[in-house]
Formats: C-alpha cells, sequence, structure tokens
C-alpha cells in the first residue's frame, strides 16, 4: 500500500502559494460562506440526518430523480461507504489513480487488482482496461474521468467498451467524475445518461467545484435505491453538517461564479503549460484544473524554499519521484511559480533539462 500522503497541507507548511491541492482558483463563493455562517445560530440542533433540502436543490442541478441522490462528509466518506456497503470479493484499479479508492477497498477486504496504464501511452487509458476487466471479472470497477493525478479523459470508445464489459462480467462501476465540472463540455460527457441501465455509482463533491474542501460535502447518483440504502446503514448518522447543507444549497445558485471559473481554468492551464514547457518539462494533455508533469527529482522540496508547493505524484502507484501536479491558479499566483521556475533555472544551470 502506497503512503496516503495529499495536496494541500498547509497546516505543515504555512504561508505558502499551495498549487498542490486543486480548487477552484476563484475561491469559496461569498454567499457559500456567508450561509455556512448564518447557519450557525442553529447549530444547537443535529443536521438533517436526510438532508432533505440540499437533496431537492441537487435534484434539480443534475435533473434525476431525488431517490437517486446520497450525501456525505465529501466524496471521501461515499468512497468508504460503498465499499463497505459492497465489499467486492475482487476490485480492479487503473494506475495511477486517486488513492482513496484502495484504501477504502482494502478496508473493505477486497483484493485488488492493477491495470497500470501505459507510460508509452502517456497514461491514457486505452482498450486494455476493458480487457483486465474482461480477463480479471472484477465485482466493482472504480474510474476517474478526468483521471487524477493526470487530468485526462477516457475517450469515449473506451469508455463505451468499459460499460459493456462490465455490464457482461456484471460489474459494479464507479464514476469519480469530481473534476469533469472543470472541462469543455463536461456535462456531455457524464455518465448519468447510463445509470438506469447500468450497475452505475457517480461520484461527484461540492469540494473542488467550490473550493470548500474544509466543510466536507460529496455527494453520490445511483438509479439502485437498495445500494443507497446500504450506505446508509454502513454510514455515521449526521456526518454532513448543519453548515455544510447550508453552504452546499448556496453554491447551487452560483451560475456565473461556474462560468467565470471555467474561463480562468481554461486561460491559465494555457499559460502554465507553456511555462512548464519552456522549462523542458513533459506536460501531459490535462483537461482539468490542474496539470501532471515530469520534470526532474527534488523540484518540489526547491519550490518551498520559495514558498511554492507543489503536489510531488510519488506516492502513487506506476509513478515515480520525477512526476508533479499543479493546480491552476490566478494569474498573480501563476506568474509567481514562473519567476521561482526561472530563478531555479538561472541559479542552478543546467539543471532543468528536457525530459527524454
Amino acid at each position: 500500500m502506497t503512503e496516503q500522503v495529499h495536496g494541500g497541507d498547509v497546516y505543515r507548511h504555512p504561508d505558502v502559494i499551495d498549487f498542490s491541492s486543486n480548487m477552484n482558483p476563484l475561491g469559496t463563493p461569498e454567499s457559500v460562506m456567508r450561509a455556512a455562517q448564518e447557519s450557525m445560530c442553529r447549530i444547537a440542533n443535529y443536521p438533517d440526518v436526510r438532508c432533505e433540502r440540499l437533496i431537492r436543490a441537487l435534484g434539480d442541478a443534475e435533473q434525476v430523480p431525488q431517490e437517486w441522490l446520497i450525501c456525505g462528509n465529501g466524496a471521501a466518506e461515499l468512497i468508504f461507504a460503498l465499499a463497505f456497503a459492497l465489499r467486492p470479493k475482487k476490485a480492479l484499479l487503473p494506475a495511477p489513480t486517486f488513492a482513496e479508492y484502495e484504501q477504502a477497498l482494502r478496508a473493505a477486504g477486497s483484493e485488488i487488482c492493477f491495470y497500470e496504464l501505459s507510460h508509452e501511452n502517456n497514461l491514457q487509458a486505452d482498450v486494455g482496461l476493458a480487457e483486465a476487466i474482461r480477463r480479471e471479472k472484477p465485482e466493482m470497477v472504480f474510474l476517474c474521468n478526468p483521471n487524477n493525478p493526470t487530468g485526462l479523459l477516457i475517450s469515449q470508445a473506451v469508455m463505451e467498451e468499459v460499460r459493456s464489459v462490465c455490464r457482461q462480467e456484471r460489474s459494479f462501476l464507479v464514476m469519480d467524475e469530481c473534476f469533469l465540472d472543470f472541462v469543455e463540455g463536461g456535462e456531455q460527457l457524464s455518465q448519468k445518461k447510463h445509470l438506469a441501465d447500468q450497475k452505475l455509482f457517480i461520484l461527484r463533491a461540492f469540494t473542488k467545484r467550490y473550493a470548500m474542501a474544509g466543510l466536507r460535502l460529496g455527494y453520490g447518483i445511483c438509479a439502485d435505491e437498495s445500494v443507497l440504502e446500504r450506505m446508509r446503514a454502513a454510514m455515521q448518522p449526521w456526518s454532513v453538517s448543519i453548515p455544510a447543507q447550508a453552504a452546499g444549497e448556496a453554491a447551487l445558485q452560483e451560475k456565473e461564479y461556474i462560468q467565470r471559473s471555467m474561463q480562468i481554468v481554461r486561460t491559465e492551464r494555457e499559460f502554465l503549460r507553456s511555462v512548464l514547457e519552456e522549462c523542458g518539462f513533459k506536460v501531459y494533455n490535462s483537461v482539468a484544473n490542474y496539470l501532471f508533469f515530469r520534470a526532474p527529482a527534488g523540484l518540489r522540496e526547491a519550490l518551498l524554499k520559495r514558498g511554492i508547493m507543489i503536489r510531488s505524484c510519488a506516492n502513487y502507484r506506476n509513478l515515480g519521484e520525477e512526476y508533479y501536479r499543479i493546480a491552476v491558479r490566478k494569474h498573480e499566483d501563476n506568474i509567481k511559480l514562473q519567476a521561482a521556475l526561472g530563478a531555479l533555472a538561472g541559479k542552478e544551470e543546467g539543471k532543468w533539462q528536457k525530459q527524454s
């Protein structure tokens, strides 16, 4: 099991510019903070264990029946709840991908098989993924689209093949779409339209979309209501706090905020891509609000000394210490990263050589 290390550790590294955590570059909307603050006058009460108001708003926003929705204390709680509710004997994961899937499955006692994404194919999911599902016959498959940490989308052709094989093998497919909010045309790429005809669970969260990781609010969509009931039985009651529920309702009204953040992500992602490529680093074709790249080992530590924190991806399966991820931030922060990389290249001449 690889070490559980994540981005966003500002507690051990205060006063840094944090490129390690993939939040919305606009920061938390004022309306969301205000709703959470105003809800504090009600904290003498238990939270609504059913999250009825939030579920109603989510049903309208997602255009799905309210009975298909479940809320949790961040997407992580739902990942663990699903693993414990269904307890698959065998599960399949691509590598690299988000570490919590493996952690939850191991805690639930599942055997895990891995499909290592090919470095020759730039870690892009291919038809070999579907072939691995057919060969291994797992009871559960976790996929992240776009993938974390690479930011790469699964092509529609591969996705169709994966769905078909999962249906044939009766594998329960879990689609983590938490970063699809930052992808152009992401709603059309969602697997929601297959909920009624597939053993499928879609995972989403407010965390990245509205920069509210500290409030912990995620949700899932599944047409099989018996699965949701088993998940609720595996979860603690009142896991979604009053401030989190109020903040979630307010966030769903922030339409203009989402449009502005999409524009910033698109523009600044390309700016950061050019910065990294000018350093000679290999940059992958991320479509999310972060960039994955290959650079010399030690880059994270060198940047930390200059007050900038990036995400080392060394603890991901199938990756090494030369792989990194950076969030797309506002232009003034991105300029500071550019300056820090430039200073390092100038001070340590010859260090930043193009990757083979």
